[in-house]
């Protein structure tokens, strides 16, 4: 990753609601979402039945790849997007609760703009990080604060051993967002320091070979 430093980062500083589209059936985006979220944190991860189905359920182990205490996550799956969104009110009453993570599959009727605003205003109240999953969904009417689309990168190279796991990398987009400017970017995970790397993706093939400062969280 280069070295350069931006001034300031597009994600997400305060705890806030912040939605994550992916059109992939992969546990990429999640791994996104795990990025951000405090390390050592009791994270609530609710799922849809059909995000269940088609996506899969959570491994812990994988969970620990990404900063994350197995014995701290905490694993619901709903039959609807009602009992979803009830589960993840429900949860940002709890004070034990660092983060919550949410996965709908599709767009749901009941997941519409007052529901967002519901769980936006709870988690800046609560003090609690707050993803909301949507696989297969469109940008419809939302108060998230942030929304991105996210789609999983080839791995980096592990810095010091060629045969253990890459670092992840994903490609995301920032097309809506409270105090930010849309863009994209190439994120990749610190597992040292648990952040993520941001480097903006140049499209314009004029300005590839121009410096793209570095973006950091954490």
């Amino acid at each position: 990753m280069d070295d350069r430093r931006a001034d300031s980062t597009p994600l997400a500083a305060k705890p806030q609601l912040v939605e994550l589209f992916s059109d992939f059936r992969d546990a990429g985006v999640a791994g996104f979402a795990l990025a951000q979220v405090p390390r050592g944190g009791r994270i609530l991860w609710v799922q849809e039945r059909m995000a269940a189905l088609e996506t899969g359920r959570p491994f812990g182990q994988g969970f620990g790849r990404f900063g994350g205490d197995p014995e701290q996550l905490v694993l619901a799956c709903s039959r609807n997007t009602g009992d979803l969104l009830w589960t993840m009110e429900e949860g940002l009453r709890c004070t034990s609760i660092a983060a919550i993570i949410g996965e709908v599959w599709g767009d749901p009727k009941a997941l519409d703009f007052t529901a967002t605003k519901r769980l936006a205003m709870r988690a800046e109240r609560q003090g609690v990080h707050v993803f909301l999953i949507r696989f297969q969904g469109h940008p419809n009417l939302s108060a998230a604060r942030q929304r991105w689309n996210i789609s999983s990168l080839p791995s980096a190279p592990h810095p010091y051993d060629g045969k253990a796991p890459g670092i992840p990398r994903w490609r995301a987009e920032l097309f809506r967002a409270r105090g930010a400017k849309p863009g994209i970017w190439q994120a990749e995970y610190d597992r040292a320091a648990h952040r993520l790397d941001l480097v903006p993706l140049l499209s314009h093939p004029a300005m590839a070979e121009e410096a793209a400062p570095q973006v950091q969280t954490g």
